[in-house]
Formats: structure tokens, C-alpha cells, sequence
């Protein structure tokens, strides 16, 4: 089936930060406190209105001194965070330990199946380990390594057919698949996308944190499931391939491109 990118969503002038989606972020741990920034903040430069960082209290203590715009909460209440979400990612961060595997299974646990869910790094190793079959609202976006977890077969048989090995997990989990790499394949098991952006910029860790904030904040504006993780795809290897002009392949860091995000909407949304 053909696929024709979507565009930027349109913004109504008539509007609240509540008009751009509720987002609880539960993502980072201790050694890992930057994939909690990076997730968070490159949401709401992609057009979120409130972001709601999830994590512990070391965590949390180094967000608030990086990003005063993300909103702060304790896993202690959990519960609540979700009820009042409009989307959900987790894992960024997350580790693998048996507290993140709790706060996995509590969250989709609780999670109502209507709410969108981005699962990514971390949550997907925890997922791997699970007998769990998912939904149309879920976005999974393992990279190859992470994707031979989720299908328990080599690196070697995913990097032998990307575009099968995304089908695959697609038909596992139910649910829609970015498959990353020099050319990430987005598909929700009947339509495929293939992206054309990016470069080695986008090779550096972090990187995909900055994705996993970008398609929560297009989801957050109301784009359909399969359009955020298209368009979300395009516009983090398009900020890649815009940073590297600048600041060349090499020297491109996750933090990077969160300032270039901007650019490319506003590039794209001159499009239109």
C-alpha cells in the first residue's frame, strides 16, 4: 500500500497547553539521568504542552536543573499519573533491574488499552522477557539488537531482512514497529514505511531517546499512531542531517539535536 507522509499538525490558536496532550515520561535511573532529559524535553519542543518525567528522586533532582519546563513526579504515584494520561512512554533509561521491571509490569498493568503507549530502550529488553501480546496503540522502536530480543533469534537473522523482521514483531506483539537503523522501517503489519533521512550523526547514544520524545510529542497532538512514527522518524533524521551541516557527522551529540528540532518543523511546516 502507498504511503504519503503525513504533515506537520496544524496548531489552533484557540488553545491551552491541556489542547497539546498530557505526556507521563517514566523513564531514566541513576547512571543513565540524561535519557530522562533528552526524552522529555525533545517532546515539547516537537509541539507537547506537558510533559511529566516519571522517575526516581536522583533522577528527577537532575532534570529539574536541566529542563524547569518538564514537570516532576515520584513513582510513588504511578497510579494516578496514568489515569490522568493522554500518552505514555516508557523506558528510556529505565534499566533492567527488578524496580524497573515492577514499574513496567505496574504500567501496562494499568495502562487503559485507548492510551498510546511508546515503548522504548530498556522497555524493551523488560518486554522481551515477557509473554505479552499488545495493541494497535503501542509504538515499539527496538533497534536490531534490542528487535533479535523481542523475536529470540540472532542479530544476524534481523539484519538479514529488516523489512520481514519488523513484520515479524508486528505480528508478535500487535502493535506498530520502528525498526531503526540507516533506514528505519516504520509499520503496523500492512502498510510499511521506509525512511530516506538521517546519517552517522544520528549514531551516538541518545539518539534514540531524542526519537522516542519526538513521536510522544506528535502523538500528543493528536496524530494517528502509525503518522507519529512516521513522521516522527523523518523529522529526527532530518534534525540529524540539518546539525551535521553545522557541526558535522562527527561532532553531532543527542543533546545537539534538540535544538535543530525546531528548524525542521518549521521547514516542513513552510511546506504545507
Amino acid at each position: 500500500m502507498d504511503y504519503k507522509l503525513p504533515k506537520i499538525p496544524m496548531r489552533p490558536q484557540n488553545s491551552n497547553k491541556g489542547t497539546f496532550g498530557k505526556i507521563i515520561n517514566i523513564s531514566g535511573s541513576k547512571y543513565m539521568r540524561g535519557a530522562a532529559y533528552l526524552s522529555s524535553i525533545s517532546a515539547l519542543k516537537t509541539g507537547a504542552g506537558y510533559v511529566e518525567l516519571v522517575s526516581d528522586e536522583k533522577v528527577l533532582d537532575t532534570v529539574s536543573v536541566l529542563a524547569p519546563e518538564v514537570v516532576l513526579a515520584p513513582i510513588d504515584n504511578l497510579p494516578q499519573l496514568i489515569k490522568e494520561a493522554t500518552i505514555i512512554s516508557i523506558g528510556c533509561g529505565l534499566s533492567t533491574n527488578s524496580q524497573a521491571q515492577k514499574i513496567f509490569d505496574q504500567t501496562l498493568s494499568l495502562r487503559d488499552k485507548n492510551q498510546p503507549l511508546v515503548i522504548d530502550a530498556d522497555g524493551l529488553n523488560i518486554l522481551a522477557q515477557r509473554n505479552l501480546e499488545l495493541d494497535s496503540n503501542v509504538i515499539l522502536t527496538p533497534h536490531p539488537k534490542e528487535a533479535s530480543r523481542l523475536l529470540n533469534c540472532s542479530l544476524d537473522d534481523i539484519l538479514s531482512d529488516m523489512e520481514i523482521s519488523a513484520l515479524e514483531i508486528c505480528k508478535k506483539y500487535k502493535c506498530t514497529t520502528v525498526l531503526k537503523s540507516h533506514r528505519t522501517i516504520v509499520t503496523n503489519g500492512l502498510t510499511i514505511y521506509k525512511n530516506t533521512t538521517g546519517n552517522s550523526a544520528l549514531a551516538k547514544a541518545g539518539s534514540g531517546d531524542i526519537l522516542c520524545g519526538i513521536i510522544t510529542g506528535l502523538l500528543a497532538q493528536k496524530m494517528s499512531i502509525f503518522d507519529s512514527a512516521c513522521l516522527g522518524v523523518y523529522l529526527h533524521g532530518l534534525s540529524g542531517e540539518i546539525a551535521s551541516k553545522n557541526l558535522s557527522e562527527y561532532g553531532v551529540l543527542a543533546s545537539d539535536l534538540l535544538r535543530y528540532i525546531p528548524y525542521v518543523i518549521k521547514k516542513l511546516s513552510k511546506e504545507v
